[in-house]
């Protein structure tokens, strides 16, 4: 991978699927996950949302609803359209609450609007699964859950053991 990719949180891969661990976290805190905006069959196997959106269904354009996964498809230009979806449809209150993987690029303009809210910063670094069920090794960043809600201590619970909870 180039310098320019690796800066850019863009690998030009965008099928990593989370840990079932994270996953597991994000629905004990929910309590169940509605939609995953950015996703497939494949990854919804894991995720199990009511609903989700692959990229044929243009998930920046439609409104989202009830709690949201996301894990959306990294790189330079998607993580700003991204996490700006994301807080705006919750801010609209479209969505109930979401948790969402990001890497912790604090340094980041893009990852910026999401420090003002509880947030999980994964110990070690996340070992995504390819869409093979593979794991991917040698990932070069840390990854961070950032929770949108009211439920801020089960997130805290849930969280505990996989990573640093700031609220």
């Amino acid at each position: 991978m180039s310098n320019h990719r690796r800066i850019n949180q863009d690998s030009g891969n965008t099928e990593y699927y989370t840990p079932s661990n994270i996953i597991e976290a994000a629905r004990e805190t929910m309590g169940f996950i509605t939609l995953d905006p950015f996703s497939s069959s494949k990854a919804n196997e894991v995720v199990k949302a009511s609903c989700f959106m692959d990229e044929y269904d243009d998930p920046l354009n439609k409104q989202w609803y009830g709690n949201v996964w996301m894990n959306h498809p990294f790189s330079r230009t998607m993580n700003k359209l991204c996490i700006t979806k994301l807080v705006d449809e919750y801010n609209l209150a479209h969505i109930s609450q979401a948790c969402c993987i990001t890497f912790a690029a604090t340094s980041e303009q893009w990852f910026r609007p999401l420090l003002k809210f509880p947030q999980c910063f994964i110990h070690g670094r996340t070992n995504y699964r390819l869409p093979d069920g593979t794991v991917k090794k040698g990932v070069t960043k840390g990854s961070v859950v950032t929770y949108l809600g009211d439920n801020v201590d089960r997130f805290r619970e849930a969280f505990k053991d996989i990573g640093t909870v700031k609220v």
